[in-house]
């Protein structure tokens, strides 16, 4: 985009921002979406938000005229199509929008449509840097718009309750919150195919936007593009984000203070850039480890319940499981550990059976993780104008905690990072790792 070209749409977007504070959306009225790449992830966004039925689908997005085809059949409407989603921006038949392109996209898109004064859901993670999630932040306070990340157990009736549990000392003081991505790939992953020439130079050019230039592999583009890192932070951004900001939510933690990461591609042979074995820790001020394991080549349970997330609380254990819950009760003695000695078996022989349950066993088996839940907050809030359950700020929060993770990895380094200013203290050079210069002519506002 030309600089004269985004001087005109930035005054356009300013007049649709100034039209749009005078518009308040009566209860009854349908918010008008339009959804900018309705590929996998922007599929199950959609068809959230039809199942909800307080909106309707007036434009979709995408550069696969395949897709917007299919979401078109699906909208119940008569949508129109865009392959430019500035053009779908400034479509003035559009209120709010939802966002599910590549990582890498988000940004410029979630500004840009702030800009141009429509409120957006947002897919996770929110970001692919550091530097880019803050300015998402600045600019839906600056236009006051409605945002939502997609992490959508924050919409989650069950997961809601789960939360509450945790925060009220349910489970006690949480010294580890662990949490797991587990699926064997090996030995061949996502496959090695060459780089060749791209079905369409113009589409890939768009496709890539402001990440590098470079040649066209199948691998690369659309769904995989996850095990690339100039569009995504790999499975810890991809699944973690959604544990880790879980965790938070439940812990009611912000940043961390210290964390690193060790791992690597040991074993899959395919063209990943990502680990295909990763261990990330966290250390919070208060006592307060966390864990994401990701292993793409070893599927065995990781615990019992085979629980993507563990809450271990000095009471009892919450295992969370997609929607569902349980606690197992901590067994607890008011005695102090004894010095072994063949002196004294005695005290040996009544440690263990002076131990009691610190609370009853709790669970909760029906709760399921809902997106439309979460697209019903969304559409909520964007008529009453309250904050969502996942805003901006919330989904940055999370995100950039898992982006310090592959920084550490890249590193190799136990950093110490600094909440309020967002920078490393103890590694000036990992500060130059928090943003990376877009392919021209593409420019972060």
């Amino acid at each position: 985009m030309s600089d004269s070209t985004r001087r005109d749409f930035a005054k356009g977007a300013a007049l649709a921002t100034a039209a749009s504070y005078s518009k308040i959306m009566g209860a009854n009225d349908r918010l008008r979406m339009g959804y900018i790449g309705v590929g996998n992830r922007g599929d199950q966004v959609h068809d959230a938000f039809l199942e909800t039925g307080s909106n309707e689908t007036v434009a979709v997005c995408d550069l696969r005229e395949d897709y917007m085809d299919f979401a078109v059949k699906k909208s119940r409407a008569n949508p129109k199509k865009y392959k430019e989603y500035r053009d779908l921006l400034a479509d003035k038949d559009v209120d709010a929008v939802a966002i599910a392109s590549p990582d890498h996209w988000h940004a410029l898109m979630f500004i840009d449509a702030c800009n141009a004064g429509k409120d957006v859901y947002v897919e996770k993670p929110l970001s692919l840097t550091v530097v880019e999630g803050r300015k998402m932040v600045e600019a839906a306070e600056r236009t006051r718009r409605v945002s939502q990340v997609g992490t959508q157990r924050r919409s989650t009736a069950s997961l809601i309750e789960a939360a509450d549990f945790v925060r009220s000392g349910g489970i006690g003081h949480v010294t580890v919150a662990k949490s797991y991505h587990l699926e064997n790939e090996w030995p061949n992953g996502i496959g090695n195919p060459p780089d060749t020439n791209p079905p369409s130079e113009k589409e890939w050019d768009m496709w890539l936007g402001p990440a590098p230039k470079v040649p066209y592999n199948i691998n690369r583009s659309y769904y995989k593009f996850r095990w690339f890192r100039d569009y995504s932070g790999g499975q810890l951004t991809n699944y973690g984000v959604h544990n880790v900001d879980m965790i938070r939510w439940a812990l009611g933690l912000e940043y961390p203070r210290r964390v690193t990461a060790l791992g690597g591609k040991y074993v899959v042979k395919d063209n990943r850039e990502i680990p295909d074995t990763l261990e990330v820790i966290w250390e919070y001020d208060g006592g307060t480890l966390m864990s994401f394991s990701h292993y793409d080549a070893s599927a065995a349970s990781q615990n019992p319940p085979r629980a993507e997330i563990e809450l271990r609380g000095t009471k009892g254990t919450m295992y969370l499981m997609g929607g569902r819950w349980q606690v197992v009760p901590e067994q607890i003695t008011d005695l102090a550990f004894f010095a072994r000695t063949p002196l004294d078996r005695e005290s040996e022989r009544a440690y263990k059976p002076s131990h009691k349950p610190a609370m009853e066993p709790i669970s909760n088996g029906k709760g399921v993780e809902s997106t439309p839940s979460h697209a019903r907050n969304f559409v909520e809030c964007v008529k009453t104008r309250k904050k969502c359950n996942a805003d901006v700020l919330i989904g940055h929060v999370s995100t950039v905690t898992t982006l310090l993770g592959n920084i550490a990895l890249k590193t190799r380094s136990l950093f110490e990072w600094d909440g309020n200013a967002e920078r490393f203290t103890n590694h000036e050079a990992a500060n130059r790792l928090l943003f990376y210069k877009y392919r021209a002519p593409y420019r972060l506002a």
